[in-house]
């Protein structure tokens, strides 16, 4: 890889940049932002890819984010590498926020209450064994979040990267005309010479 390096950092250290970047939070998100805007495809592509993997973060299923974000994105024409970087709205921030957010919706949708046999400690058997505990109401919950997410993520970035893309084609196309007109210059000195 071209940028990568020699030595490869400690995992406690590599850990701690992934819960505070070392460049910060600020440049970090400049960073995502510039390459979601660089990505070769247009506009609806990009937004639909990343609006894909946000929408999927509301979803309670852990380990299915990424292909199920690619699946759905590469169905509605969507870019897979936008969609991987949109999941990236569920982080470890986010997810206790979110998951008690669908719990609730589902429970309130279901028209559920609190279950009187549920243990006080959850755990993985648990939450396999009494699906209709947990799991069904956080789906239940999850797909109209999920919706709710996709339109508010889609539009904006639709937008920006609109914007994003066509500034940096003017860009381009003034350094074009810029170099011309120098190497037009430079002709007609060698001409008067």
């Amino acid at each position: 890889m071209l940028f990568k390096r020699r030595k490869k950092p400690h995992p406690i250290l590599f850990l701690r940049n992934v819960v505070w970047p070392r460049s910060g939070w600020r440049r970090a998100s400049r960073y995502i932002f510039h390459r979601v805007g660089r990505l070769p495809a247009p506009p609806y592509s990009i937004a639909a890819g990343f609006a894909c993997g946000a929408a999927i973060s509301f979803t309670p299923f852990m380990g299915f984010h990424f292909a199920s974000a690619a699946l759905i994105a590469w169905l509605i024409g969507g870019n897979l590498l936008a969609s991987a970087i949109g999941t990236a709205i569920g982080n470890p921030w986010t997810f206790p926020l979110i998951w008690v957010w669908i719990y609730e919706f589902g429970n309130w949708i279901l028209q559920l209450g609190p279950h009187k046999d549920a243990p006080e400690h959850l755990s993985l058997q648990m939450i396999f064994d009494h699906p209709d505990w947990l799991l069904w109401p956080m789906t239940v919950g999850g797909i109209p979040t999920a919706l709710v997410a996709w339109c508010a993520f889609y539009w904006p970035i639709k937008a920006v990267v609109t914007g994003y893309q066509h500034h940096r084609h003017r860009r381009r196309e003034e350094g074009k005309v810029r170099r011309a007109m120098r190497t037009a210059a430079g002709k007609e000195t060698q001409s008067d010479d």
